[in-house]
């Protein structure tokens, strides 16, 4: 049985996403048919239909958080119909090579991402592999929900590679630092707040989930930090953050995609500071945020749009003019 559908397709980098109609067949074994009722808009959907990150799948539905209820199943999947799962950016991995064998499946050479190389959650149902998909924790509603899978994972990853750092600068606030700044707070850290110059909500927003200070990224840090999480997709960011992370110091990149970093003078890496990406995420990354996020008082700032405004909402996360979270309600 075929399930009629609408979606915001994408059919060429730097052109806006159309709202089309079509047929989405009973799920192939091992997947699921998901009804979506939320789907978060992230920075890698702009990347993507900016041209940024190259060769996607065309045409294409973006979308990687999100949040669905469970329609049918394919062969060997067994799931009660209306359970709620959620659809992150990982959406498939080979299994076989050196990193999927490691535990660094999210380094697979031959992965699959959901709203890239597989149609994801810009439409009213989404087809997905059901090993890569994850049940939420009850305290979030859909809306509040759809963030964790992008910007609370990989802001996740991203804080684990800062180890036990205690006072943690974050550079460009918007959906992923918003929230990994209250799990940093609830863990005892302090959070100091970098945003773009004069962004004013930005750095209410940081002082309002708990940050000790915030300031434009122009500024120099009020104390040494012991490490960086930079989420601005600006290359530059780079050595600022190294001239203000302590010896022995990690700065932490955690976007998929940035601007050319500026050379450095070696004295700024001297010192055993740390510089190092975040690529992708893993399965046990999902199981372990989404049990900490169901214990953490996580306040997600969100701004709701309907699926036809899809272009709307990315046009406000690439001017900068959103305070949180867009999210796509179906």
């Amino acid at each position: 049985m075929s399930v009629h559908s609408q979606c915001m397709v994408l059919s060429a980098a730097g052109r806006p996403l159309t709202l089309i109609e079509r047929d989405l067949e009973t799920p192939p074994a091992g997947h699921v048919l998901l009804r979506v009722r939320a789907c978060g808009v992230c920075r890698t959907d702009l990347h993507i239909a900016d041209g940024d990150l190259r060769e996607p799948k065309l045409p294409l539905v973006l979308g990687h958080e999100v949040v669905g209820e469970l329609v049918s199943c394919g062969a060997g999947v067994s799931l009660a119909p209306g359970l709620r799962l959620g659809v992150p950016w990982m959406g498939w991995s080979c299994g076989d090579c050196v990193y999927c064998k490691s535990g660094q499946e999210n380094l697979c050479e031959s992965a699959k991402f959901t709203g890239y190389h597989l149609d994801g959650g810009y439409a009213q149902h989404v087809v997905a592999d059901a090993r890569y998909c994850f049940e939420l924790p009850p305290t979030f509603d859909d809306a509040h929900a759809a963030p964790l899978l992008c910007a609370g994972l990989i802001g996740y990853r991203s804080l684990k590679f800062c180890s036990d750092a205690r006072r943690l600068g974050i550079y460009g606030f918007g959906a992923a630092a918003h929230i990994i700044a209250q799990v940093a707070k609830w863990q005892g850290r302090e959070i100091y707040a970098f945003t773009r110059p004069g962004d004013a909500a930005a750095q209410a927003l940081a002082k309002q989930v708990g940050a000790q200070w915030a300031g434009d990224s122009t500024s120099t840090s009020p104390v040494e930090l012991d490490a960086a999480i930079i989420f601005a997709p600006v290359g530059a960011l780079v050595p600022a953050a190294l001239k203000a992370v302590r010896k022995g110091g990690v700065v932490v990149c955690g976007g998929i995609h940035m601007s050319d970093i500026p050379s450095i003078p070696y004295s700024l890496l001297w010192g055993e500071r740390v510089v190092r990406s975040v690529a992708n995420l893993t399965r046990q990354d999902a199981r372990e945020f989404l049990a900490l996020a169901g214990q953490v008082p996580i306040d997600i700032h969100v701004e709701r749009f309907a699926l036809h405004e899809a272009n709307e909402a990315l046009d406000r996360l690439r001017s900068g003019k959103l305070s949180g979270a867009a999210v796509l309600i179906m």
